[in-house]
């Protein structure tokens, strides 16, 4: 069950917490059992109505969720012989991103993705999954590894952005996401991109820049979060003023797709990949799978031309002549 519930998952609380208890019963009345068929049934309908018109500002949220399965998550789940690599050679470890050797499904890859924390301990420890230039640093060594060795690189996004702190405004935090971008965009091996979570700032492009971009259903993707677009152009952070940040900006899965900026929407259990994670990993190592085998069928030729023309008919607009006949 979840560990904690939005304001608008609030009625599925009590009926998480019966179904909880009938089901740690060794054994079960006539009744009890009853019971928990029909509760069952009571969560399945409830969940189809909460998650079934969501509005962005929610997905926002869901995005945020404590429960939602994080990028060792699916390490794990995904991947097996996984081989965690530390350290960027040049300062320290950044442990907000994490990444290896793995292999998946047969298939020798390389992973990379941001890590957020679950405990309070771990969320300090990896500084909630904000990235300092050392992490992106690293990054870039793991994806030149898997270029050397030609094995496909899977990049796994969820993060608020990069850290704004001095120390790493210092070590050059610009530079290391604009050099990863830069360097992305010419590695000569199959690069698959997964939003899992929320995907902001240059903090999630600098992990971004891939032959096919993902995102799984509940995921946001974003120049800004919602509050800072809200606090810029209004200078309040109220929950309507917030709200409308979150459907102005476009940031669900299903706006981005129809803008271009991800190839495909990986869809989630009804409740989503924070009460369902086993169902949620496993859709996405379908659609890792089925994104693999179609670029390794690509020469290297062609997957450079594809993943050039992929980005930069990005943000291409249409204008219109105004009556005199230009465009």
């Amino acid at each position: 069950m979840p560990t904690s519930y939005l304001d608008f998952e609030q009625p599925l609380a009590d009926v998480d917490k019966r179904l909880d208890e009938l089901r740690r019963l060794s054994a079960r009345s006539d009744d009890e059992q009853e019971e928990l068929t029909r509760l069952a049934g009571q969560s399945q309908q409830l969940e189809q109505e909460i998650y079934g018109s969501l509005l962005p500002w929610q997905r926002v949220q869901l995005s945020r969720h404590i429960d939602r399965p994080y990028t060792l998550d699916y390490i794990e789940r995904l991947c097996s012989e996984f081989v965690e690599l530390h350290g960027d050679r040049n300062f320290s470890d950044d442990a907000a991103i994490v990444g290896g050797l793995a292999r998946f499904r047969g298939q020798p890859v390389v992973v990379v993705g941001h890590q957020r924390g679950k405990t309070t301990a771990e969320k300090v420890k990896r500084n909630f999954g904000m990235p300092r230039p050392e992490g992106y640093r690293k990054a870039l060594r793991l994806f030149q590894l898997a270029e050397r060795f030609h094995r496909p690189i899977f990049a796994f996004i969820d993060t608020q952005g990069a850290y704004p702190g001095v120390d790493a405004e210092e070590r050059g935090q610009a530079e290391a996401i604009a050099r990863n971008i830069r360097e992305m965009a010419g590695l000569r091996t199959p690069i698959v991109v997964t939003v899992i979570g929320e995907g902001g700032s240059g903090g999630a492009l600098a992990l971004g820049v891939g032959d096919r971009v993902l995102m799984q259903e509940n995921a946001c993707y974003s120049v800004i979060t919602p509050e800072g677009c809200a606090a810029i152009l209004y200078n309040e952070r109220t929950p309507e003023r917030i709200a409308w940040a979150a459907e102005s900006l476009k940031i669900t899965a299903a706006d981005l797709l129809e803008l271009e900026v991800i190839d495909a929407v990986i869809p989630e259990p009804p409740g989503g990949a924070h009460r369902h994670p086993e169902a949620a990993v496993a859709a996405v190592g379908d659609a890792l799978e089925q994104q693999l085998k179609e670029l390794l069928a690509l020469s290297v030729e062609q997957l450079m031309e594809q993943r050039y023309v992929k980005f930069r008919r990005m943000g291409s607009v249409a204008i219109a002549d105004g009556g005199n006949g230009q465009g």
